[in-house]
């Protein structure tokens, strides 16, 4: 089943939240970024959920970066990613909240606004 979902990953020992961010957005597309440069938490949950043999329970963070021109490589995933990661797309708040597509958290769109108009955009 195809589904769209936000980077993300486990703290490492010693790692703040943002260090943790900023670590997964290297790893997962390949983009550099200072933890000062990171926004948030915008939103946080406890969620359960399986991946592959794995069940999870997870504390989810949500940070926000601007990444204007952004060149994406999953070079630096690890191979369980890769082999399960098709593609990546940049969403609107209106394009999340009118598709048809299965995207994780459901309430992402909700995010994306709330991250927008802190910023002083339409979202």
């Amino acid at each position: 089943m195809r589904f769209w979902f936000t980077i993300g990953g486990a703290v490492e020992d010693g790692e703040t939240l943002q260090q943790a961010a900023a670590r997964e957005l290297y790893e997962e597309v390949g983009i550099r970024a200072g933890v000062e440069e990171f926004t948030g938490p915008h939103a946080e949950a406890l969620i359960e959920f399986e991946w592959g043999e794995y069940a999870f329970t997870q504390d989810q963070s949500f940070f926000a970066i601007r990444v204007d021109d952004a060149v994406v490589s999953f070079d630096h995933m690890e191979q369980i990613e890769k082999d399960t990661t098709t593609e990546y797309r940049w969403w609107s708040s209106q394009e999340l909240e009118s598709t048809e597509e299965v995207v994780h958290p459901a309430d992402l769109a909700t995010i994306l606004r709330k991250i927008a108009e802190e910023d002083g955009n339409a979202g």
